[in-house]
């Protein structure tokens, strides 16, 4: 089975349409985006256009304020001071990365933790492990999402993430144990990866690596997650999975380009919901 991410992004965008229609319509006004993008990075520039036309097609207010490769940091941290005080503003993202002269932590603990829509700010990060409502990180969530929606059991499983990036390996690694799986984090340093691979059920791979899970690793009928995007030589788009060899054994997974990329952009729009709500709520 090929978790076609595409298609379950699309038909989670046309339900949240008509969500925000109704938000509209109750509240008076739209959730609003905020992007900021630093710098003109070719694959930043890419993404962020992929996030504006998102929030375009679910019908909210979004806005993209572009600054300069050699803005300085003061200038950023000013910037998201002001959308942290402006009571339209339910989300505030800062495309990463960003030039070396800033410093990343400080930007991304600078925007307000009710306006995180990435899930990145500290505060979001421990309510996470503390099991405390939070917003969530956008890719992990679209993973459990993903595994939702092909109805793949993860009580009693075992899963296996390959990476601890405080992105993806680490927070669905989290989530993963929230739903009853039981988890093993591996990465460059475990030994026999392979071997530990095989043992399960649900295996994410988040390793940065092109087509480096290959049939070896996989188990007959487990679900396999490729969260990867790697450019090979020839210029073709691939993930972390070795697609032609580990699709036969696999009972799910998710092809790249098409899985877990348009799921991690649609729940950035559900955050921004969310976070849009509780503020509303909130007053």
């Amino acid at each position: 089975m090929i978790i076609d991410g595409k298609q379950i992004s699309q038909s989670l965008k046309d339900a949240m349409k008509i969500d925000v229609d109704a938000l509209a319509e109750q509240y008076g006004r739209r959730p609003c985006l905020m992007v900021i993008i630093v710098g003109d990075n070719p694959a930043s520039r890419s993404y962020v256009r992929g996030k504006i036309k998102a929030t375009e097609y679910c019908g909210f207010d979004g806005h993209l304020v572009e600054l300069p490769e050699d803005v300085s940091e003061a200038t950023l941290l000013a910037e998201i001071d002001k959308l942290n005080n402006d009571p339209l503003v339910d989300g505030i993202l800062v495309q990463l990365p960003l030039p070396k002269h800033i410093s990343e932590d400080k930007v991304i603990a600078a925007i307000s933790a009710e306006k995180d829509v990435d899930g990145f700010h500290p505060e979001n990060v421990a309510r996470l492990w503390l099991n405390q409502h939070c917003i969530l990180p956008c890719t992990p969530k679209g993973i459990i999402e993903l595994l939702d929606q092909a109805g793949v059991e993860m009580a009693g499983k075992k899963a296996v993430v390959i990476g601890r990036s405080n992105i993806v390996g680490k927070p669905v690694a989290k989530l993963l144990l929230d739903r009853n799986a039981t988890v093993t984090i591996a990465h460059s340093r475990t030994k026999d990866l392979a071997a530990v691979c095989r043992e399960a059920d649900i295996l994410v791979a988040a390793v940065g690596r092109a087509e480096m899970v290959t049939a070896e690793y996989v188990k007959p009928g487990a679900a396999v997650i490729d969260v990867g995007i790697n450019r090979t030589e020839e210029g073709k788009l691939v993930g972390d999975v070795d697609f032609a060899s580990v699709e036969p054994i696999a009972g799910a997974i998710t092809p790249v380009p098409g899985g877990v990329g348009p799921m991690t952009i649609t729940m950035l729009m559900r955050n921004t919901i969310e976070c849009f709500l509780n503020r509303v709520n909130n007053k």
